[in-house]
């Protein structure tokens, strides 16, 4: 499936917004998700499918300062 992750275009097998984050190595509690401009919750990554050409944003915390 062609999916738009971070404004960058990928192909990509996953069906479910969790799924894809494992697939990209993202994990922790911390991390901020939306689906075509949607935020979409920890809990509700799971059940959350994703579809030719949805724009996903991955948001993780930096350090630093």
């Amino acid at each position: 499936m062609r999916l738009i992750v971070n404004g960058e275009p990928q192909d990509n097998g996953a069906s479910t917004l969790s799924e894809l984050l494992t697939s990209l190595d993202y994990e922790g509690d911390w991390l901020a998700t939306a689906v075509n401009g949607e935020l979409v919750h920890r809990e509700d990554r799971q059940d959350c499918a994703l579809n030719d050409n949805d724009r996903i944003e991955i948001l993780s915390p930096m350090q630093g300062g």
